[in-house]
């Protein structure tokens, strides 16, 4: 991920959220990276057949706004820019409008 810029991580989840500039772009959940997704990029995910990262509680199945990242990603750095910059666009998206609901 740092190709992305300079990523750090936390504890969450029982695994990691990774943050770029303080906003967090993507999970590692046993050993899955998930990315984040937003209305404009979950296609991109649903179309390659990237399943959203799921976890439950007292029963309940509850989804979050980040999908399994792609295979390329590990092999290749052209691919790896390309889907967390969208990652990155997708959690810049989520603060803009978190930020217009609180102004």
């Amino acid at each position: 991920m740092q190709v992305v810029g300079p990523v750090t991580a936390r504890r969450m989840f029982g695994g990691y959220g990774l943050f770029l500039d303080g906003l967090m772009i993507a999970l590692i959940i046993k050993r899955v990276l998930y990315l984040k997704a937003d209305a404009l990029s979950k296609d991109d995910f649903v179309s390659e057949g990237l399943a959203a990262f799921e976890y439950h509680k007292q029963g309940k199945p509850y989804t979050l706004s980040y999908y399994e990242a792609p295979e390329t990603v590990f092999d290749d750095l052209d691919a790896m820019h390309k889907w967390g910059n969208n990652a990155y666009g997708a959690a810049l998206r989520a603060a803009a409008k978190k930020a217009r609901k609180r102004g």
